[in-house]
């Protein structure tokens, strides 16, 4: 008889006999318990934030474990009594619950939020809530061995319908478990602060290649497929990706190169292929600039590794701005770079280590050119702001001290031209 057969038969014969009240008062109250459970976690867990993998917090599969585990030990000693067709549904729709709540609970941490993330779980749901209809029907047992004989043989190997299922659902259970247990990992990598930021995210990436790795050697044996016999397979495919994929290899084996030698960090201001900007990211494939204007360039890692690239806070992130003015002819020089220093001085960006200097350029065609240099130490800000606000406080000086600013000016003569006729 099936799961439901057997609780329909139950019910008609214990639904008002004290083996069928009871059934049901464990099962209220494993219900209720759970709840109460589940409720008090809810409280306590945003207080134990590594608790909190998932999106969505812990609580959401605190209630159907907690009411599982209430009702499962309520029914040991229950079951020597007497049969518990009743309980045994509970049991069966509720571990189905937390399963569906626990997959939701991983996979939203192990993908990002979107309609794919939305989508798997209503498949999920779907297909979880649909395996439980057809057991509890007694459909699941048949269907399972209907599917066991629809076969082919690959070698020596044969290979069924049912394998090939199992051998799907093994693989997503272990990429899904692996890549959690890699996030979680992750992300306390990330937060020490004492090693150096490349190094934490190169050890993020290995982690990552680590689990995948793994799930697939964990999920092969479990259909009874020989990992030894894909060598072959996996040597010649080697072979055929190294020639047809050669660039992405090169940009994957770049981007770690890149990681581990330091030469360009996250946070750095580089200028590669004339694109100035801040390294804002550096994926397996390609590295995230951002320019000060806001854009963002998206330069694969070879590039990085077999062209020039310009680090402007490779060893120190002090950087210098230089602000050029040109002061008439007959102005106080030495009153000049008074002015031009303490502009720079009121500048909360610059530096007071190394100082600013003031020194002249150039003796120009219409007037002195005095050249000021400043030090700033966040050069992923920009330095247009910083030399605009310096301008305006200088003229500002200026046309209160009466410095002239020239302008270009021409003498033009003319030999040659006969003197114009005197008027009348």
């Amino acid at each position: 008889m099936s799961p439901l057969e057997r609780t329909l038969e139950a019910f008609a014969t214990q639904a008002s006999a004290p083996q069928g009240l009871k059934q049901l008062a464990v099962i209220v109250a494993g219900l209720a318990l759970g709840w109460l459970v589940a409720r008090v976690l809810r409280r306590r867990v945003p207080l134990q934030p590594k608790w909190k993998f998932g999106a969505g917090g812990f609580h959401r599969a605190a209630f159907p474990l907690a009411a599982l585990a209430l009702i499962w030990v309520a029914r040991v000693p229950l079951r020597k009594l007497h049969a518990t067709p009743f309980v045994d549904i509970a049991i069966t729709l509720l571990v189905a619950f937390a399963i569906i709540r626990l997959a939701v609970y991983v996979l939203r941490h192990i993908l990002p939020e979107g309609a794919f993330l939305r989508g798997s779980e209503r498949t999920i749901g779907i297909v979880m809530w649909l395996g439980v209809a057809l057991y509890v029907t007694g459909i699941l047992p048949e269907m399972w061995e209907a599917l066991d004989d629809i076969a082919f043989s690959v070698g020596k190997q044969r290979i069924s319908l049912q394998v090939v299922f199992q051998g799907l659902v093994s693989l997503a259970v272990s990429l899904a478990v692996s890549l959690w247990v890699a996030r979680v990992v992750e992300e306390r990598v990330l937060a020490a602060e004492r090693v150096e930021l490349s190094t934490r995210v190169v050890i993020a990436k290995l982690v990552y290649a680590a689990a995948f790795v793994l799930a697939i050697l964990v999920a092969l044996p479990l259909v009874g497929i020989d990992i030894t016999a894909l060598s072959v397979f996996g040597g010649a495919l080697g072979v055929g990706l190294g020639f047809g994929l050669q660039k992405v290899a090169s940009n994957y084996v770049s981007g770690f190169i890149i990681l581990l030698d330091r030469s360009v960090r996250i946070g750095d201001l580089v200028t590669v292929d004339s694109r100035q900007g801040v390294v804002k990211a550096i994926a397996s494939r390609y590295t995230v600039i951002r320019s000060l204007d806001g854009t963002e360039s998206i330069i694969p890692n070879e590039t990085l590794i077999t062209q020039i690239v310009t680090n402007h806070s490779y060893t120190d992130r002090k950087v210098l701005v230089k602000v050029k003015v040109t002061v008439g002819y007959g102005s106080d020089v030495d009153r000049v770079f008074a002015l031009l220093l303490e502009a720079a001085r009121h500048q909360p960006r610059v530096l007071a280590d190394p100082a600013p200097g003031v020194w002249i350029a150039a003796l120009g065609d219409n007037g002195i050119d005095v050249e000021l240099s400043a030090w700033i130490a966040d050069p992923d800000q920009g330095q247009v702001a910083l030399r605009g606000a310096i301008l305006k406080e200088v003229l500002e000086a200026f046309r209160a001290e009466g410095i002239e600013i020239p302008f270009p000016q021409r003498d033009v003569r003319l030999i040659g031209t006969p003197p114009l006729a005197q008027p009348q």
